[in-house]
């Protein structure tokens, strides 16, 4: 099950097809943010669809249980693979987002929950959003929150993800931003690791923006990903 999925953080659809144009060969696994979607709407979603990418849809839902479900059942509509909510939501919300997201047919895309994102500090944590515990308590506890929820998996920092597993358990999903080559600045993010420690620590995938999307050579930059995280 492992893979590396490319968060394409653009602004415009000429961007984007232009970027995944150059992959000639397989087609990467692709995350479409708030940024893109926002920007293009639905339609983009279908088009790197039909041109067979997997897609992430990475939208963090966070809002009232009846509201979530609601947007969630529109959001299976578009076929994506995986898509997302807020852990912070509640038990309840995210049960919620599971019924929305489930087709008639009983088919549903993947859905994990976001437990800290990775420009979350410990002290960022404390000092802004007032939570007592320690991050790596509250990503625990999250994550056992979203797996009693029915939900497939987290979105946790690479350095929590073996954390994630052993509170859990092994088949609990977990997604990993915050990847960065060893000779690669970390740019916004604090909580971060390599592509190949990532997969000895346990990430199932790992999501890798700047690295490959602001590369020289974007095709080399995933293919030495693929390398180090899934070994091909």
């Amino acid at each position: 099950m492992r893979d590396v999925i490319i968060a394409c953080d653009f602004s415009s659809r000429e961007q984007t097809l232009a970027f995944l144009d150059r992959f000639t060969g397989r087609k990467p696994f692709v995350k479409i943010g708030m940024e893109l979607f926002y920007a293009c709407g639905p339609e983009i979603v279908r088009e790197i669809k039909a041109r067979g990418h997997k897609i992430f849809l990475d939208l963090k839902l966070h809002d009232i249980p009846n509201t979530v479900r609601k947007a969630m059942s529109v959001l299976s509509r578009l076929d994506v693979d995986m898509t997302n909510v807020h852990a912070a939501g509640t038990i309840d919300m995210m049960r919620a987002a599971l019924e929305g997201l489930t087709r008639p047919d009983g088919t549903r895309p993947l859905l994990i929950a976001v437990t800290q994102l990775t420009s979350t500090s410990q002290e960022r944590m404390q000092n802004e959003l007032l939570i007592g515990a320690t991050i790596n308590e509250t990503i625990v506890k999250y994550a056992q929150n979203a797996k009693a929820a029915g939900l497939d998996g987290v979105v946790c920092s690479p350095l929590e993800a073996e954390l994630v597993k052993n509170n859990c358990s092994n088949d609990f999903m977990t997604v990993t931003p915050g990847i960065r080559f060893a000779d690669a600045a970390a740019d916004d993010q604090v909580r971060i690791t390599t592509p190949a420690r990532a997969r000895e620590i346990g990430s199932d995938f790992i999501v890798v923006g700047r690295p490959i999307t602001a590369a020289d050579d974007p095709v080399e930059a995933y293919e030495r990903c693929c390398r180090e995280f899934i070994g091909e």
